[in-house]
């Protein structure tokens, strides 16, 4: 028995649709992000912060990153944030702090975009933000209630 020619054409054009989606779905892999080690006092806090975290940032939706314990991601390019991040050796004592919704933040530049890390926190967050979801700033709106919440303010932003 030989197969009708709507079957032949359904298997011409439906395998490699198939396998384009299947493509496509292995290019929106999990971001590669770091953990950070974590002393056990910090590592309570961050499992707070990532518990609580939003489904969307900046209007993004949030994607798996790997390995994953201390990192979040949302959107394509990715917003990374990181629980238990180094300070940047350039916010030293007389760093310049703003405020975002409550929680203060050091902002550096990077290539391309900007770095954000929580200043005055018992755990230092990090947010990286590329330039293609300006303005950068506007993804710590959304971040802003689960660190003051999870996260103790311990030094005001000045």
């Amino acid at each position: 028995m030989t197969p009708s020619a709507p079957a032949l054409r359904l298997r011409r054009y439906a395998l490699p649709a198939l396998g384009g989606l299947l493509a496509l779905t292995g290019c929106s892999g999990a971001v590669q992000a770091a953990d950070p080690e974590l002393s056990a006092e910090a590592a309570e806090t961050c499992a707070k912060v990532m518990s609580e975290l939003p489904e969307t940032v900046d209007g993004q939706p949030r994607r798996d990153t790997e390995p994953g314990r201390w990192t979040a991601a949302w959107g394509k390019p990715a917003i990374v944030l990181t629980c238990g991040a180094e300070l940047p050796a350039s916010a030293g004592p007389d760093a310049q702090c703003f405020e975002v919704n409550g929680v203060g933040w050091y902002a550096e530049e990077a290539e391309p975009g900007w770095v954000f890390t929580t200043l005055g926190r018992t755990v230092p967050v990090q947010v990286s933000v590329p330039s293609e979801h300006s303005p950068e700033a506007d993804a710590l709106v959304d971040l802003a209630q689960t660190i003051n919440d999870h996260d103790e303010n311990v030094q005001p932003c000045v």
